[in-house]
Parts: structure tokens; sequence; C-alpha cells
């Protein structure tokens, strides 16, 4: 007879709220074993008894995990064999350092579809069914190890068929922490679902309460319903985002491809942008002159109930007024949107966390994350070179998100928005400290950008106790980018993006570097001009225009162009401003590039957010159109004043200027090919990371894929984490992490 051996075993990665426990007494029990699993503060640990081979068997299944769960380490330590009969499920213990993953909240599974739609079904039509596969968590956890009594689902007793699920190991709903039903769980507050459907279809607008926080909803085929949002939420051309009822909804509308698909229909379910069809019957206020719809599918059970009822697809935008925060509590939602909605369709399950709605795209067949947030935060990457100490990153200014560093994981922080805004500043510091206290972790590390008048610096150099690790913009980005892909360099560094403090005090936005995860070398940049009125050049693109045109044609700017003639009361103004020096920083940002040929092809003089010029001057460029300029780079410089005196030569010659545009992109993708060629040649290095805002750029992009793939390069590009301002934080990071092993 062969003797039983009994395994104490650790389990640590996202294996707490996703069915991990039943899944292990599942496959414990068909092997025969005894013992018992259960949570503890970092993971899973559990007890196993009988035949070696079994034991074996059950330790090597444990990595292959149920749908949402992630494993990291196993780890496994022999014990006297004690005999027993049965393998149970134990409470948690709450003891000990506190290291366990939260998971991300998750889309209503397939399961508790059918439940939903099933009028036999116990929850028919009940808007809050989960299970140990689906729904809220990140949202609704308050501490770990994430047990009921440790959500926001604490204010619901579970009825008896409930509280059965919950405590039957064989059942889908085992310890799946939010379970309800229609006898004990959350209900609906203000209207109910088919109220809330024969508004929006009557053209009101509604607040509309999700998993991290309130949307205002409108029928996205009705034009004065959606112009009326517009002019409540003070958002005068950013497109809105449309959820729409299932894929074939989707594809109604847009152009989806595998990629597309697979994106909407993942667990993440994020907003998805892409080319959007003719004659869909979407209100022109949706996405005034895009060419692109961005759109979702439904996540929670209460979003498939309203999509059924209406039957077309709605508006699902950020319920605030534009640059605040999304909504999340009650009683602030009930402020802040009294004057944007009409009526509330909303619920008493408390949101303790506010998370946005994640926003990707699909490139050259690769996904690209644009916003990093609900369905994926807060599962942690894994960082290159681990982090000795406890880090905290504190991002940029922009599209900010932190990140904390422990150990091998960095844990990139939720979507948190532009700082300069108050409430979104506050929404900063709580973040910080909601999810270290998650974490259970005290920084004794703090990472940050160069410039000191980013909110976010001004937040690290006033913690105390605390070493603090400066870390340059650009050199964030290329780190973001490598770690988000595994890899601590070295590599050619490709940044392009708005702006960053530079080294040399000027500001940098257009960068060739050499650089791995400790350190970098800038070895090529784009020609610096000056930023007229400085912060108002970003706003006021023509701005820029001015500069350039001045720096390409020597001052002698020709006439006949319509950018100056439509500013002739205060060009010269700021031109003899800019010529004085006063208030005109230097700048290399590709960003500002962008920015100028926008405006001088009249694409957009002024932008009323962040990044439009450019994004109208890409959906301007003929796909057709193959062309190109020359960018001649003597001295370590790029002169893209000859690029702009090309721009403006075929301008003046009545050139197509969709021709125009699309010359412009094909002349800085030919750069960075040029460039990383050369590069290459210099220092042997045959890896090219992409990164900054820039190269969200569609056009851009898959220009610089091609051209660097045909030579033969390893292009790295984001994944996870976005190219903006919303992935520097894991760059900093990357880099303090380095640094300090660097040091020993």
């Amino acid at each position: 007879m062969i003797a039983p051996v009994r395994l104490r075993v650790h389990v640590t990665g996202l294996v707490q709220g996703v069915g991990f426990r039943p899944f292990v007494w599942r496959r414990a029990t068909a092997l025969g074993l005894t013992g018992w699993v259960g949570n503890d503060a970092s993971g899973v640990v559990l007890e196993a008894e009988g035949p070696p081979d079994d034991v074996a068997a059950l330790v090597e299944q444990l990595r292959g995990p149920p749908p949402l769960a992630h494993v990291d380490d196993v780890s496994a330590v022999p014990l006297q064999p004690v005999g027993g009969e049965g393998f149970e499920v134990r409470t948690s213990d709450a003891e000990g350092a506190r290291w366990a993953l939260v998971a991300p909240d998750t889309a209503t599974c397939a399961d508790c579809l059918a439940e939903l739609h099933d009028p036999h079904d116990r929850r028919y039509r009940y808007p809050f069914l989960n299970c140990t596969n689906c729904g809220p968590r990140y949202t609704i956890v308050e501490s770990v190890p994430y047990d009921r009594s440790r959500t926001t689902m604490a204010a619901f007793e579970m009825c008896p068929d409930c509280r059965r699920e919950y405590e039957d190991p064989a059942d889908r709903r085992f310890h799946a922490e939010p379970v309800a039903c229609p006898a004990c769980g959350p209900r609906l507050t203000g209207l109910d679902v088919d109220a809330a459907a024969a508004r929006l279809l009557a053209g009101d607008v509604l607040a509309v309460k999700g998993l991290g926080g309130f949307h205002l909803a409108a029928d996205a085929t009705n034009e004065g319903a959606v112009s009326t949002l517009r002019s409540r939420k003070h958002r005068e051309d950013r497109p809105f985002a449309l959820m729409v009822k299932d894929v074939d909804a989707a594809r109604a509308l847009c152009l989806v491809g595998a990629e597309e698909r697979a994106l909407l229909t993942s667990p993440a379910r994020p907003i998805v942008l892409m080319p959007r069809r003719g004659g869909s019957g979407i209100a022109p206020s949706v996405a005034p002159g895009s060419p692109l719809l961005g759109v979702m599918l439904p996540y929670t059970p209460l979003h498939h109930l309203l999509l059924d009822a209406c039957q077309v697809p709605l508006v699902m935008t950020s319920g605030n007024v534009s640059d605040e925060p999304i909504a999340f509590l009650d009683g602030d939602a009930q402020t802040r949107l009294s004057g944007l909605a009409s009526g509330w369709l909303g619920h008493d399950r408390v949101i303790r966390t506010r998370v946005d709605d994640s926003v990707a795209k699909v490139v050259a067949g690769r996904p690209v994350p644009i916003r990093r947030s609900r369905g994926y935060v807060p599962s942690p990457l894994v960082l290159p070179v681990p982090a000795p100490q406890p880090v905290l990153a504190c991002g940029a200014a922009l599209k900010n998100t932190f990140c904390i560093a422990r150990g091998g994981l960095a844990f990139v922080s939720h979507h948190i928005g532009d700082l300069d805004n108050y409430a979104t500043w506050q929404s900063y510091v709580e973040g910080i400290g909601y999810l270290t206290r998650l974490l259970d972790v005290e920084p004794r590390v703090v990472s940050h950008d160069l410039h000191p008048d980013y909110p976010s610096t001004r937040y690290a150099l006033e913690r105390d106790g605390v070493e603090l690790i400066g870390v340059q913009h650009h050199h964030a980005h290329i780190a973001s980018c490598l770690a988000d892909n595994g890899r601590s360099g070295p590599v050619i560094g490709v940044a392009f993006d708005g702006l960053g403090m530079g080294l040399d005090g000027t500001a940098w936005g257009g960068e060739f570097l050499v650089a791995d995860l400790t350190g970098f070398t800038r070895e090529v940049h784009l020609e610096p001009v000056p930023m007229p009125g400085g912060d108002l050049a970003a706003r006021q693109p023509w701005r820029m225009a001015l500069a350039h045109l001045e720096r390409a044609f020597d001052g002698a700017v020709p006439a006949g162009l319509d950018v100056r003639e439509h500013r002739s009361g205060t060009w010269e103004q700021v031109r003899s401003a800019m010529r004085a020096g006063v208030n005109a920083p230097l700048t290399s940002s590709a960003g500002r590039l962008f920015d100028a040929v926008s405006a001088l092809l009249g694409v957009r003089d002024e932008v009323t957010y962040e990044g439009q010029a450019a994004i109208e001057l890409e959906h301007l460029a003929d796909p057709a159109e193959t062309g190109s300029y020359d960018v001649p780079v003597e001295g370590g410089v790029a002169a893209v004043s000859v690029l702009v005196r090309a721009v403006t030569e075929d301008l003046l010659a009545g050139v197509d200027r969709t021709w125009i545009a699309a010359r412009f992109h094909h002349a800085l993708a030919d750069l960075v090919a040029a460039v990383c060629g050369r590069l290459r040649d210099e220092h042997g290095l045959t890896a090219v990371a992409l990164s900054g805002g820039v190269f969200q750029n569609s056009v851009l992009l898959a220009g610089c894929l091609d051209r660097l793939q045909r030579k033969d390069f390893d292009v790295l590009t984001h994944r996870r984490v976005p190219c903006n301002d919303g992935g520097v934080s894991l760059g900093q990071a990357a880099v303090a992490a380095a640094q300090l092993t660097a040091r020993g």
C-alpha cells in the first residue's frame, strides 16, 4: 500500500473572488484527496493529503486556473499526514501581511445572462445577478481578504436560498461575494427599467448608475437629445461613447474585425474605437466630424435590460461636467448631475471606488489601449526588474494614473484624469490612500516627473520620510513600453508626445533615445521652435503654426495663408512677443508640430479638448495617398522646418489638403524608420519602443510599424497600458525599481 503524503500549498496571484477555492475543492474531491482550502491575506492556502501521484496532480492542476484567475506562483512544503475525511472549504484568514490581489470588475457571464432572460429562474430580470465568474469586484471591495463582510455588499443579508448557493462548493455562486437575488439584494432606485427606456425614447437625458459610477444616457439616434446632452455637459466636440445591445448591433454601426470583436466581447468590455458605417442613423452630435465611433457592449445586467427595452443604441458618457471626475456616490451625483439629467435609474449598492470605462482600438492587428480602467484595474503587471522596496510612482499631470510597485508586481491605478481640476486632484489623493491600504503597502520610495509644476510632482515632494527618484518624462514613456512588454532594454526609444520637461530645461516631445530602465541618452530630436504664449499654444494651434512658419521661412512667411489671415488682428503682436522671447519657451514637441500643420491646413486653429487638432488632421489624411516629404537630420536634429516648408508650398500650389495630410504623416514615419536605422548602425540595437501620446495616431503608428518591420526591427508597442500619459506611472515605477536594484 502506497503511504499517503500531505502538502501545504500556497498560491499567489489573482486568486480571490474568482472561484479559485471551489476550483480547488472540485479538483481535490475528484482525486479523492482529504484536506482543506481557504483564503489568507496573501492568496489561497490549502492542505492536501492522499497518494503522492494524486497530490502532485492537484498541484499541477492549480497552474491551470478558472477563467478570471491568474496564478503567479505555486509553492508547496511537505507536512506529516494527519488522516481525516473529505475536503473542506474554510473561511478566510485576515491575519498577516496582506498580499492578496483583488480582481477587476467583469462583464455579466453567459450563464448569468441565460438566467436573466429565463422566466422560470428566480433571478429573472434581476438587475444585480452575478456569480463567481462575473460582476463587481474592485469597485465594491473595502479591504482584503476579499470576503463579503469586507465589501459594500455587507449591508445586504443573504436569504436562505442565496446562502445555500454561497456555501455550496459545487455551485458556481460559491463564495461569490456580491451574490444576491430579488429577495435579499440591491434594488433599483428612481425609475424602473421600462420607465427609463420610455423616457430615453422620448428624448430625455437620464443618469444611469453602473459599476464604477454614473453614466449620462440618451437615445443615440435622437439629435435633439444628444445635442441637449452635449450642451449640458459643456462638451463641445469630443465624441460620446455608445452602448449597443450586441456584436450584431455594433456591426450595424461600425466595421468590426476579429480583433475588435475580441475586445468588445472580452470580460473587460472596453469602449472600442472603430470606423463607422454610413447610414447608421446615429445622431450627428454623437461624434461630430469623426470617422470613428466608440462602442461598448452592456457589461451589467441592468445595462442588458435597458438595451433590450430601448432597442436603439444609447449614448453612455461619463456622469460629469467635462473635466470633472465621474460621479459615483449617490448624494454627490444628485448634486452634480441634477442640472444634466432629467431622471435617474439608480440602485442602492454602494460604489466604493470610482472607475471610468476603459478605451481601446486596433491598429495593424494590434490592440492599442487608450485608457486603462474598468475591467483591467487593479490587475497587476509584472515588472522586468522587481522593486527591492515598495515604490509609489506619481504619474503625469494629464490623463493621470499612479502606480504602486511591490516586489515584482506593478499596480497601475484606474484612470484619474487631469490633475489641474481640484475635484480630480482630490480623487487622486484619495485613490493613492485607498490602493496603498488595500495592498497594505507603505511606499518607501516615491518616483515622480521632473516638472516641478506638475501637481503629481508637488505631491511627491511633499511626502515625508521617503526617498525621491525623479524620472525624465520621455524616459518614463519608453520605460513604460519596455515594462509593458516585459523587457529591460536597451532599445531605441521613440517618444513623440505633447510636452515633457527635458534635462536641458526645454520642453521635449519629439525624441529619439537609446534607453534601458536605468537611464538614457538623447540621440536625435525634432528641431525646437518657440511655443508662443506658453501653455496657451496647446489650446490655440495657430500659435504653433506661426512659430513653425517663422522658422521654416526665416521670418518671411508667404502671403495667402488662411491661418495668418484669420488671425490678422493678433498675428503680428504674437510674433513680436515670440521674437522678443516673451513667454515663448522652446519645444521639440511632435504633438505641437501636428497642431501647427493642422492649423496651417485649416483643420483646427483652436481646440476644445486635448489632442483635437492632431486627431482631426489624422482623420483628414487620404489613405490612398502614398507621397511623402523629406526631413533631413543633421547634428542630431531633425529639420522639421524643411517639412513645414514643403507642406506650405503644396498648400499654396493648390494640392488637395487630404493628400498633404497623408504626406505629412508619411514623412514622420519615414523619419522614424531612417533615424532608427542610423541608430541601429551606431549602437547595434535591433529593438525599437514606440511611446508617447502621438502614437495613438493610427496612421502614424501603422506607418512606423510597416517601415520598421520591413527593416527587420523588433517593434515594441503598448499592449496593456496606454502610450499616452496614462502609462507614465508604470514607466516611473519600472525606472525606480531598476535604479534601486542597480545600486544594490
